[in-house]
């Protein structure tokens, strides 16, 4: 239906550049207003309320309405709105939020504590400057060969150059000349499809290991700079990985000296069940990059935090050319820092952790109970407050729809009619990321409404012959 002129969606058709949408549907069926928000939920122009199971983009982690993430941009505005971090300049909203984030951090691939952090805007712009710091690392440390990137098909990093690089999604490559070079993949750790017939978790793992070292050993040890993952994969499908599959992927980088640089834009701040997705899956990165939760995303901020071995390695280049070359105008800028200091007092201060915990359980437990034995459902997957729902349309033969069927977009589609915004990805596959402060009771009528919307599509495919039921 063609939105009434001068209406906001008119406009918007008529003027907005919108991102990851079709535009030509967009030219003909126009926007979803959101006007505005209270804790997990968001209203249309109409007055229409969705539940917003992904928390927006996986990042809304304090809902939409949290006061004290206001109060604490307006303070800061008024204090110093502005100040950058470029030539030895700070401020103290960095320096603290620095501290905060160097006290909570995992330890490194050497079992040190991580040393330092460099503030970019988001996600992408952090994998960015982590690629950056290593090849600069690298040159620095005599070794210019060393540059070669691994990372996972199905993961997800980002959309600048280098970033969309490392992602490994078709839509982020296609008709973008994209990946560049020097950038590789292996195969995606989901043992739903990818292990072989009576393939255990554990073998699944050692293959996959295996597989990462004859990388390795193809392009030359000389040449490979670092490994690149999410702990657990959020726009691939949230694919959680096999058993010991992490401790075995770090045993082949040590021994053949390549970086592990942990994505946890997603998985990080409680999203997992811990403080971060490298404590629930046993990971140890010289390289940590975390945006969205970091300030709830209230405010654009990113972080790169890094080894002691990687700073002494970007130190070193510094001191040869008399500065290390990057950043940005808003690396650290104080209100968003300011934000994300008093959304990590948040967490501690109302123990998330521990919330997240009790209504993970619930919600994955749920999730199981209610929609495991349902003939669409292929997978759930997931831990703490991120889980993934795979469609299918053969479930005992684990065979998807065919992608041209866009069955995942259908049942977001149909989630929105019955008051739920919902992310399909990849095999149409479901993602719930919801606000870490959901409660219970609003699982229940997440998963509610969820059950109506997959059995209204369950109705209309068993209709049009498409499904296997």
């Amino acid at each position: 239906m063609t939105p009434p002129r001068n209406s906001t969606a008119a406009r918007d058709i008529a003027y907005a550049l919108h991102p990851y949408t079709d535009h030509k549907a967009h030219l003909k069926d126009g926007p979803l207003v959101i006007s505005r928000g209270k804790g997990v939920r968001v209203y249309d122009e109409q007055g229409k309320e969705y539940i917003e199971t992904v928390a927006g983009l996986w990042c809304a982690s304090l809902g939409f309405d949290n006061e004290r993430l206001v109060e604490a941009a307006a303070a800061q505005m008024r204090k110093l709105p502005f100040y950058h971090a470029f030539t030895s300049k700070s401020h103290e909203p960095l320096v603290d939020l620095s501290e905060m984030l160097i006290e909570r951090a995992p330890p490194s691939a050497d079992g040190a504590p991580m040393s330092k952090v460099f503030f970019a805007n988001s996600g992408s712009e952090a994998n960015d400057s982590a690629i950056k710091m290593i090849w600069y690392m690298n040159n620095a440390l005599g070794r210019p060969e060393k540059k070669k990137i691994i990372a996972r098909l199905r993961g997800y990093h980002g959309i600048t150059l280098a970033a969309a690089s490392l992602t490994g999604l078709p839509a982020n490559h296609k008709l973008f000349d994209l990946p560049l070079p020097g950038f590789h993949h292996v195969s995606t750790p989901h043992h739903y499809h990818n292990a072989q017939p009576g393939e255990s978790e554990e073998a699944f793992a050692t293959r996959l290991a295996e597989e990462l070292e004859q990388k390795i050993l193809a392009e030359g040890p000389e040449t490979v700079a670092a490994f690149w993952a999410e702990p657990i994969m959020g726009a691939g499908g949230v694919v959680v990985p096999p058993a010991t599959y992490f401790p075995k992927i770090q045993a082949v980088l040590k021994k053949h000296d390549v970086l592990f640089v942990a994505d946890e834009v997603i998985c990080g701040f409680w999203r997992t069940g811990n403080y971060w997705g490298c404590q629930t899956l046993g990971i140890q990165p010289d390289i940590l990059v975390c945006a969205k939760a970091l300030s709830a995303s209230y405010l654009p901020i990113s972080a790169v935090i890094v080894s002691e071995k990687v700073f002494q390695g970007i130190a070193e280049g510094s001191s040869s050319i008399g500065t290390w070359g990057h950043g940005f105008t808003y690396s650290g800028h104080p209100v968003p820092a300011a934000v994300a200091i008093e959304t990590l007092k948040i967490y501690d201060e109302t123990d998330i952790g521990g919330h997240v915990k009790r209504v993970g359980a619930h919600m994955q437990a749920a999730l199981r109970e209610r929609f495991g034995d349902h003939p669409l459902v292929g997978e759930l997957r997931g831990t703490g407050l991120i889980a993934g729902m795979e469609l299918v349309a053969d479930k005992a033969k684990k065979v998807n729809f065919d992608p041209a069927k866009k069955v995942g977009g259908r049942l977001s589609k149909l989630g929105e009619k019955h008051g739920l915004i919902m992310r399909a990805m990849v095999n149409d596959s479901l993602g719930f990321s919801p606000p870490l402060i959901i409660t219970e009771a609003e699982v229940d009528e997440m998963l509610d409404r969820l059950g109506t919307a997959l059995d209204e599509l369950m109705v209309e495919l068993r209709r049009e012959s498409i499904a296997v039921v």
